[in-house]
């Protein structure tokens, strides 16, 4: 029993880690999110004020005070970013739970179903996800007399969390096959329903085992919300566009957008290093 925990608990990092490049390698210690990252993302956007200063047609037009100016518009934006983010991740979380079960069903058409949407949600596009549910869902429902409007901005969050639960469902079944076979025997002979031992036994020991990548995953999905601009979504990156074309400088374009990416940085860093620690901390245990 012993041997087998053990080759558990070394594929788990290979089943929890294949999607979630966040981390970086543990051994080199390397991150995408890191503060050399933070301090090249600065000087670029410092760099860009700077050099669009100089070529601009106006001194007294200052590209720091546009900026400025501008900063509550693209915060509103941003702010969208973040809903988008946070509804997808938490219809996300709940789907994928619920499919991540269906995927260890010892129903084999429900274990088969599952394994075909987990597949073609998580190998495709997430630009064509949003598409798809974009174009196939109505701009409006009506219930008898009521008509409840279905915005832009929902669709974007329902076409955004397909891909987050399909991979959220494969975390939780490698979470749930990592713990050892001994606590389903143990649990068995204490007379626990399957339900039981899954629900009560084994998934609160999961929760830390799935706890870094659904972070990690999260931090992608934040990164992954300027796709619906592409659709019409009022978010960060639409608010910027409209913010050039209303000054028409094209000076303005790289600093605008260092900008914006230096904000996005900012929200994910901490995500980042939070969960290579909890990462760090639940392999020492």
């Amino acid at each position: 029993m012993t041997k087998q925990t053990t080759r558990f608990d070394v594929m788990l990092p290979l089943r929890l880690g294949a999607q979630t490049p966040w981390t970086g390698d543990r051994s080199s210690g390397g991150s995408l999110f890191t503060a050399r990252t933070g301090i090249v993302l600065a000087a670029i956007l410092v760099a860009s004020v700077a050099t669009a200063q100089v070529q601009a047609r106006d001194p007294n037009a200052s590209v720091f005070d546009l900026l400025l100016k501008w900063t509550p518009l693209l915060a509103e934006g941003f702010g969208y970013n973040l809903l988008i983010s946070s509804l997808a991740m938490f219809v996300g979380t709940v789907a994928g739970l619920l499919l991540g079960f269906a995927r260890i069903s010892l129903i084999p058409t429900v274990r088969g179903t599952s394994w075909i949407v987990v597949q073609f949600f998580r190998n495709s596009p997430w630009l064509v996800l949003l598409f798809f549910v974009m174009f196939l869902m109505p701009f409006e429902f009506r219930l008898g007399g009521v008509t409840i409007p279905f915005p832009d901005w929902m669709k974007a969050t329902l076409g955004l969390s397909l891909p987050i639960m399909a991979n959220f469902a494969e975390i939780v079944r490698g979470a749930i096959q990592s713990i050892p076979t001994a606590q389903w025997d143990a649990a068995r002979s204490l007379a626990f329903s399957r339900r039981q031992i899954i629900w009560q036994i084994l998934l609160p020991q999961c929760i830390k085992r799935m706890l870094p990548p659904w972070m990690n995953w999260y931090a992608i999905l934040t990164m992954a919300t300027t796709v619906a601009s592409i659709v019409g979504v009022s978010e960060v990156m639409t608010v910027t566009g409209r913010v050039t074309a209303a000054e028409g400088r094209t000076d303005l374009l790289i600093p605008i957008y260092s900008y914006v990416r230096l904000w996005f940085f900012i929200y994910c860093y901490p995500i980042a290093l939070w969960t290579k620690r909890l990462e760090l901390r639940y392999a020492e245990r």
